[in-house]
């Protein structure tokens, strides 16, 4: 795996070469990816996953449908935010002059992007009625905040080990 990741770190040099000539401080560098992810994840993805439960659990339909639309509309860009962090802090171990896909950090972050990817997927059918699929998407989506604060977890040992 060292070689693929030393292939793509070679390869994401030029990018982080331009990056690294605006001479940003260390500790941007450093900690900038994880500042942006925590608010990332700690705003948008407890709010995404607080009204998409409560536009489940809501026994009110009107109340329940306005928590469903405000989930609809913060959880795509929430991946979308993610997925973009996710470059950062790739990009910023290319400055670093770190490995690449050698932590538990790099891959809960991918498998996190993935679940919540294929989560996203699923809810694009509107679930056609089936409560089934919305209990799956419900216990993926809860299942993908859990590994994110895992990926916390190793995210902040990666960072004080480097």
């Amino acid at each position: 795996m060292s070689r693929l990741g030393e292939t793509l770190s070679q390869a994401l040099t030029p990018i982080a070469d331009q990056f690294s000539s605006l001479n940003f401080p260390e500790p941007i560098v450093h900690w900038g990816h994880p500042l942006m992810m925590g608010i990332v994840v700690g705003v948008m993805g407890t709010y995404a996953a607080v009204t998409g439960w409560q536009g489940r659990t809501a026994t009110d339909e009107t109340i329940a449908a306005t928590k469903r639309d405000q989930h609809s509309k913060v959880a795509p860009a929430m991946l979308l935010f993610i997925t973009l962090g996710y470059t950062g802090g790739i990009l910023s171990l290319v400055m670093q002059g770190q490995p690449l896909l050698e932590s538990p950090h790099f891959w809960t972050g991918t498998l996190a992007i993935a679940i919540l990817g294929l989560n996203g997927l699923l809810s694009l059918g509107g679930f056609g009625g089936q409560a089934s699929l919305r209990t799956v998407h419900a216990y993926v989506g809860t299942m993908a905040m859990g590994l994110l604060l895992l990926h916390l977890v190793f995210g902040v040992n990666l960072g004080l080990s480097i």
